[in-house]
């Protein structure tokens, strides 16, 4: 009998990890840390809640780091089995644990220099060689392709969009067919190809993040390019902070379709200021099997469609520091999406006291984050120990989030031909689940469990 064990991800959207024991095989399905407040952050430096030496296999739906970013601390902890990605995640992963653990490197040492850090020392929570041992463990498999672990346990990885390389999963455990979501992708967006339907699950394991909104019906492209409009006819800044891999390439390609159609002038200066953004931005351009008809077409005419003249990659800190001299007009997209860490930090505490600056949130800010209090309407914030006042325009664009809405979700879940006998909502907020999970309840036969932290279940 096979059970299934829930150790992240649930009352929030972070910390994503479910432990599935079949037979003698234990297998780790997501391996992300939590974000958010002091309290979920501080589970991360907690003994890990299962021995990692025990563990035969890690599988990864995505590169983001409320997925992934556990796998370097496991790795140092005794864990040396195969994390199974698809190949355009290994290549994002190959940037972004190097790169994350330069960032906890910085910032323990920023810390330590400031003195604003409760530990003494501050210790980065993974460094570059935890980022070398975990990508030394990766073992890419295609889209479709069966991956047997065991003679009565097998996965497969299939599309659904949400960032570069995402999947969900289905594996076959103990004659069940178990399906993990992951992070469902919005349909009819740019870039990528759609998501997949599911197929017959007899478990479903399903993300929440917007189970209680929609998404706006205007076009983020309409709204993204009028909230710069504005801010650049002020003389402004728009900082936009985004997540490094998915979100980051999605507002330049839209901000590049707006120069490239007359709405944004073609000399207003855009930085990706972010090296694991750039190095992300690149390997998109070089997906070509992972694009849209929309993304093919530009890509057939030489172009990559989220580079231009006026676009400048920042990779090196000493630029990245230069920006905060500069004047507006101009467009800063930087991480950390949720304003949790990284070089986002150091322009909002040069920006955010400007009231010609546009503080543009375009994904979604996890309660506890610095990025929620703002959105929230705090007018002083506290970066880096420092009292910081919110003068800035704070502005909402949830339409070009990578997560699908209530609808989507509900449209990807009625993509199975029969209710499963139980569906795990997990990975969103208290309100978002039940608003979600209320929604499958009236649907006829749908039975919802939403699993607390901890909680085993038997898969009969």
């Amino acid at each position: 009998m096979a059970t299934l064990r829930f150790l992240g991800a649930c009352g929030t959207v972070t910390g994503s990890k479910f432990l599935l024991e079949a037979g003698s095989r234990r297998v780790l399905f997501e391996c992300g840390i939590f974000q958010g407040s002091r309290e979920l952050k501080e589970k991360n430096w907690a003994a890990p809640p299962f021995d990692p030496a025990s563990l035969d296999a890690v599988v990864l739906t995505h590169a983001h780091i409320d997925h992934t970013g556990y796998v370097p601390r496991i790795a140092k902890s005794g864990f040396g089995g195969p994390v199974y990605v698809t190949p355009p995640t290994g290549g994002l992963l190959d940037y972004l644990w190097p790169d994350a653990a330069h960032l906890h490197e910085e910032d323990a040492t920023y810390a330590n220099r400031k003195g604003y850090s409760r530990h003494r020392p501050a210790l980065p929570f993974f460094d570059a060689d935890d980022a070398r041992r975990a990508l030394r463990l990766l073992r890419p498999v295609p889209f479709h392709e069966r991956v047997e672990l065991s003679g009565n346990l097998a996965f497969t990885f299939h599309r659904v969009g949400h960032i570069l390389g995402a999947a969900f999963i289905t594996v076959e455990a103990d004659g069940k067919r178990i399906v993990f979501s992951g992070d469902v992708g919005q349909r009819d967006v740019p870039i990528l190809k759609e998501p997949e339907p599911p197929g017959a699950a007899d478990y479903l394991v399903l993300e929440s993040t917007y189970g209680d909104r929609l998404h706006s019906g205007e076009s983020p492209r309409e709204e993204l390019g009028r909230a710069v409009a504005e801010t650049a006819g002020r003389r402004g800044v728009v900082l936009i902070p985004a997540f490094a891999v998915g979100r980051a390439q999605d507002v330049l390609y839209h901000l590049r379709t707006l120069q490239r159609e007359s709405r944004l002038a073609e000399d207003l200066p855009i930085y990706l200021d972010s090296p694991m953004a750039v190095s992300a931005a690149e390997l998109y351009c070089r997906s070509l099997s992972e694009h849209d008809l929309e993304m093919t077409e530009l890509t057939d005419r030489g172009l990559c469609p989220i580079d231009g003249p006026s676009v400048h990659f920042v990779r090196d800190g000493r630029e990245s520091k230069a920006l905060n001299d500069r004047t507006g007009p101009m467009v800063v997209i930087s991480a950390s999406g949720m304003l949790s860490g990284g070089r986002i930090l150091h322009h909002l505490k040069r920006r955010l006291p400007d009231p010609q600056t546009t503080l543009l949130f375009v994904g979604f800010q996890s309660a506890g984050t610095l990025g929620r209090r703002i959105l929230e309407g705090a007018r002083e914030v506290v970066i880096h120990g420092q009292q910081v006042q919110v003068e800035a325009e704070v502005r909402e664009l949830p339409a070009l989030s990578a997560h699908a809405d209530q609808r989507g979700l509900l449209q990807w879940a009625g993509g199975l031909p029969a209710p499963p006998r139980a569906t795990y909502l997990v990975h969103g907020e208290p309100a978002a689940r039940e608003s979600l999970a209320g929604e499958l309840r009236s649907q006829s036969g749908w039975n919802l469990v939403l699993p607390e932290e901890g909680e085993s279940v038997e898969l009969k």
